[in-house]
């Protein structure tokens, strides 16, 4: 197979980084999808680019590559999911989550990672689209900016349920900000099946020419639920020829952030699934 292949560590925070990382190598993965976050690399530690420097020394040793994520829950605020977004209504709220994406890029400029993830946050009540689309746009320069200075693709995630969800909304994004080279699609092959009207397959060549980084796992239709692989609806193998059709020379990681418990035995799984073709 030609796919790079990546398990996340938002699926393995029952193992101290450096075990997770020892995990995944030893396995025969090629790389880590990496979320910053208090249990792996804090974003807000004092030493947090300190830090990174060890963990690239310790990818380059392991032989990992990596992506930057930045999907923990409760990173900036300890009660609110992934808030505060980058639509939020408060100005200096929006600003907290940019700055933290362009801490995130400097993390990732460190590690030598080929990528950082990112997504738009759900629609706040009593806002409007209009203002939001607006609101996206403006919170994301200086982080595009700084991508731009480091040379590191910004990779922006469809989610189900946020302001930005689909393919289209993507395109609706890079349309407003102008086409900026800096800005690349993270897709999640299961939100594909979850939300797009087109196969998952379909998607990854309708997507090619932004693809930066990818998301894998197992869904069913109209249920955001990570499944591990076998357990959804996705007919794998049409992806996986997808993919490597394309060129895509990225990462594919592994996305299941709700089975850390299982995390060891399902990273095992997970990659002797994808090494066989997308079939048990």
């Amino acid at each position: 197979m030609s796919l790079r292949l990546g398990y996340g560590t938002n699926g393995l925070t029952d193992l101290r980084l450096d075990d997770a990382l020892a995990l995944l190598a030893d396995l025969g993965y090629d790389g880590v999808g990496l979320t910053l976050d208090h249990m792996h690399l804090d974003p807000a530690a004092p030493d947090a680019l300190a830090r990174a420097r060890q963990v690239a020394r310790r990818l380059a040793r392991l032989g990992l590559g990596v992506t930057v994520e930045t999907g923990a829950r409760y990173i900036l605020d300890p009660r609110r999911k992934h808030g505060p977004s980058l639509i939020d209504p408060d100005p200096e709220a929006r600003a907290t989550r940019a700055r933290l994406l362009v801490t995130a890029v400097h993390i990732a400029a460190e590690l030598g990672a080929h990528a950082v993830h990112c997504f738009s946050g759900t629609v706040p009540d009593g806002a409007d689209d209009g203002t939001s689309w607006k609101r996206l746009g403006q919170a994301l320069e200086p982080v595009l900016a700084a991508a731009e200075r480091e040379e590191l693709p910004l990779a922006v995630e469809p989610e189900p349920g946020h302001l930005l969800g689909t393919l289209a909304d993507f395109h609706r994004l890079r349309a407003d900000l102008g086409d900026p080279d800096v800005l690349g699609l993270t897709l999640d092959i299961g939100h594909c099946q979850c939300l797009e009207p087109e196969p998952p397959a379909d998607c990854v060549r309708a997507a090619a020419p932004w693809l930066r980084h990818v998301q894998i796992e197992d869904m069913r239709r109209a249920v955001h639920e990570h499944l591990p692989f076998g357990e959804g609806e996705i007919d794998f193998p049409p992806v996986l020829d997808a993919l490597s059709a394309v060129g895509y020379r990225g990462l594919t990681v592994v996305e299941l952030p709700r089975h850390s418990h299982r995390g060891p035995d399902l990273a095992e799984r997970s990659l002797r699934f994808l090494r066989n073709g997308g079939t048990w």
